[in-house]
């Protein structure tokens, strides 16, 4: 082979390995340039909806505390059935009493 030939193969591999090597070097960087942009895009979209995530939960929590507050209330009222019913039985009683004084009262 002659010379300017073998030098122009050599120049050919050099630069494809130099090329090469140069992408090498590189791509990380842009990967993580890429991973960076997308995390820049989509970053304030993501703090959005964790705001109104939080936003959601709080008022979830208040709503089940207002349930579980009224269901405390209907338990407690139907478990006190139990002296209204002997209230009833008590003031039937009293007006049957009262009844029974006035018509004593009305013999006299």
């Amino acid at each position: 082979m002659e010379e300017p030939e073998m030098q122009l193969k050599v120049k050919k591999v050099t630069d494809k390995f130099t090329e090469s090597m140069y992408v090498l070097a590189n791509e990380p960087s842009v990967a993580l340039y890429r991973l960076q942009e997308h995390v820049r895009r989509s970053l304030p979209e993501l703090a959005q909806h964790k705001s109104d995530m939080q936003s959601w939960e709080e008022q979830s929590q208040g709503a089940i505390y207002t349930v579980e507050y009224a269901c405390s209330a209907i338990k407690n009222m139907t478990d006190s059935s139990v002296y209204f019913k002997s209230i009833d039985s008590l003031l039937k009683h009293a007006i049957a009493m009262k009844d029974q004084l006035n018509a004593a009262q009305g013999r006299r």
